[in-house]
Protein backbone atom coordinates (compact mmCIF):
# COMPACT_ATOMS: atom_id res chain seq x y z
CA UNK A 1 0.00 0.00 0.00
CA UNK A 2 1.48 3.66 -0.73
CA UNK A 3 0.56 6.49 1.83
CA UNK A 4 -0.13 9.50 0.28
CA UNK A 5 -0.19 13.27 1.57
CA UNK A 6 -2.39 15.57 0.08
CA UNK A 7 -2.53 19.48 1.01
CA UNK A 8 -3.54 23.21 -1.20
CA UNK A 9 -3.29 26.19 0.27
CA UNK A 10 -3.95 29.76 -0.44
CA UNK A 11 -2.68 33.01 0.50
CA UNK A 12 -5.79 34.99 0.67
CA UNK A 13 -8.64 33.01 0.04
CA UNK A 14 -9.46 33.49 -2.74
CA UNK A 15 -5.60 33.99 -3.62
CA UNK A 16 -2.28 33.26 -4.78
CA UNK A 17 -2.95 29.29 -4.34
CA UNK A 18 -0.28 26.02 -4.32
CA UNK A 19 -0.86 22.34 -4.33
CA UNK A 20 1.55 19.63 -2.75
CA UNK A 21 1.50 16.07 -2.24
CA UNK A 22 4.06 13.10 -1.13
CA UNK A 23 4.05 9.53 -1.81
CA UNK A 24 5.52 7.11 0.53
CA UNK A 25 5.90 3.28 -0.09
CA UNK A 26 7.56 1.14 2.76
CA UNK A 27 8.54 4.46 4.67
CA UNK A 28 10.73 5.98 1.19
CA UNK A 29 9.77 9.16 -0.43
CA UNK A 30 8.52 7.72 -3.84
CA UNK A 31 7.39 11.53 -5.03
CA UNK A 32 7.33 14.65 -4.34
CA UNK A 33 4.83 17.14 -6.43
CA UNK A 34 3.93 21.10 -6.07
CA UNK A 35 3.03 23.30 -7.89
CA UNK A 36 1.21 26.58 -8.20
CA UNK A 37 -2.37 26.93 -9.57
CA UNK A 38 -2.92 31.02 -9.82
CA UNK A 39 -5.72 32.89 -8.05
CA UNK A 40 -8.01 30.22 -6.14
CA UNK A 41 -10.11 29.05 -2.98
CA UNK A 42 -8.06 27.22 -0.26
CA UNK A 43 -10.63 24.67 -0.88
CA UNK A 44 -9.91 24.39 -5.05
CA UNK A 45 -5.74 24.43 -3.88
CA UNK A 46 -6.66 20.90 -1.52
CA UNK A 47 -8.60 19.49 -4.20
CA UNK A 48 -6.07 20.15 -6.78
CA UNK A 49 -3.42 18.56 -4.57
CA UNK A 50 -5.38 15.27 -4.54
CA UNK A 51 -6.24 14.84 -8.79
CA UNK A 52 -2.88 16.21 -8.97
CA UNK A 53 -1.63 13.11 -6.92
CA UNK A 54 -3.87 10.66 -8.15
CA UNK A 55 -2.90 11.46 -12.11
CA UNK A 56 0.47 11.14 -11.22
CA UNK A 57 -0.30 7.73 -9.34
CA UNK A 58 -2.21 6.76 -12.23
CA UNK A 59 0.49 7.01 -14.68
CA UNK A 60 2.91 5.20 -12.78
CA UNK A 61 1.36 3.42 -9.51
CA UNK A 62 -1.85 1.83 -11.24
CA UNK A 63 -3.84 -0.86 -9.57
CA UNK A 64 -2.02 0.07 -6.25
CA UNK A 65 -3.91 0.38 -2.77
CA UNK A 66 -3.42 3.43 -1.57
CA UNK A 67 -4.10 5.75 2.06
CA UNK A 68 -4.43 9.63 1.26
CA UNK A 69 -4.29 11.36 4.47
CA UNK A 70 -5.00 15.03 4.08
CA UNK A 71 -5.90 17.73 6.87
CA UNK A 72 -8.71 19.46 5.32
CA UNK A 73 -11.66 17.63 6.94
CA UNK A 74 -14.04 19.35 4.41
CA UNK A 75 -12.24 17.47 1.34
CA UNK A 76 -12.12 14.12 3.28
CA UNK A 77 -15.84 14.61 4.28
CA UNK A 78 -16.73 14.97 0.64
CA UNK A 79 -14.75 12.50 -1.05
CA UNK A 80 -15.77 9.95 0.96
CA UNK A 81 -19.47 10.78 0.52
CA UNK A 82 -20.49 11.48 4.17
CA UNK A 83 -20.60 15.67 2.83
CA UNK A 84 -22.51 16.86 -0.20
CA UNK A 85 -20.39 18.92 -3.27
CA UNK A 86 -22.87 21.76 -3.13
CA UNK A 87 -20.02 24.60 -5.29
CA UNK A 88 -20.51 23.66 -8.99
CA UNK A 89 -16.35 24.14 -9.99
CA UNK A 90 -15.98 21.76 -6.63
CA UNK A 91 -18.21 19.06 -7.98
CA UNK A 92 -16.34 19.06 -11.21
CA UNK A 93 -13.07 18.41 -9.77
CA UNK A 94 -14.87 15.57 -7.52
CA UNK A 95 -15.73 14.16 -11.27
CA UNK A 96 -12.46 14.20 -12.08
CA UNK A 97 -11.73 12.28 -8.73
CA UNK A 98 -13.80 9.47 -9.47
CA UNK A 99 -12.56 9.42 -12.67
CA UNK A 100 -8.87 8.72 -11.70
CA UNK A 101 -10.15 6.81 -8.78
CA UNK A 102 -10.85 3.95 -10.80
CA UNK A 103 -7.38 3.26 -11.76
CA UNK A 104 -6.61 1.87 -8.88
CA UNK A 105 -7.12 -0.79 -6.53
CA UNK A 106 -8.49 0.20 -3.25
CA UNK A 107 -8.64 4.10 -1.81
CA UNK A 108 -9.10 5.16 1.78
CA UNK A 109 -9.37 8.59 2.91
CA UNK A 110 -8.29 9.42 6.30
CA UNK A 111 -8.21 13.18 7.50
CA UNK A 112 -5.26 13.64 9.48
CA UNK A 113 -4.12 16.70 12.24
CA UNK A 114 -2.17 19.50 10.33
CA UNK A 115 0.74 18.88 12.00
CA UNK A 116 1.05 15.41 10.52
CA UNK A 117 0.77 16.79 6.98
CA UNK A 118 3.99 19.17 7.45
CA UNK A 119 5.86 17.51 4.65
CA UNK A 120 3.09 18.50 2.13
CA UNK A 121 2.33 21.63 3.64
CA UNK A 122 5.93 22.43 3.18
CA UNK A 123 6.03 21.99 -0.57
CA UNK A 124 2.45 24.03 -0.57
CA UNK A 125 4.70 27.17 0.64
CA UNK A 126 7.79 26.78 -1.17
CA UNK A 127 5.46 27.22 -4.21
CA UNK A 128 3.60 30.24 -3.18
CA UNK A 129 6.96 31.84 -2.10
CA UNK A 130 8.04 30.75 -5.97
CA UNK A 131 4.97 32.43 -7.11
CA UNK A 132 5.44 35.49 -5.16
CA UNK A 133 9.01 35.96 -6.18
CA UNK A 134 7.76 35.51 -10.06
CA UNK A 135 5.54 37.95 -9.70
Amino acid sequence: MLTVFCDGGSRGNPGKSAFGFVVFNNGQIVKEGAGAIGHATNNFAEYTSLIKALEWLGKNRKGEELEINMDSKLVVSQVSGLFKVKNATIRGLLFKIRELEGSFAKITYRHIPREQNAHADELVNRALDELEFRV
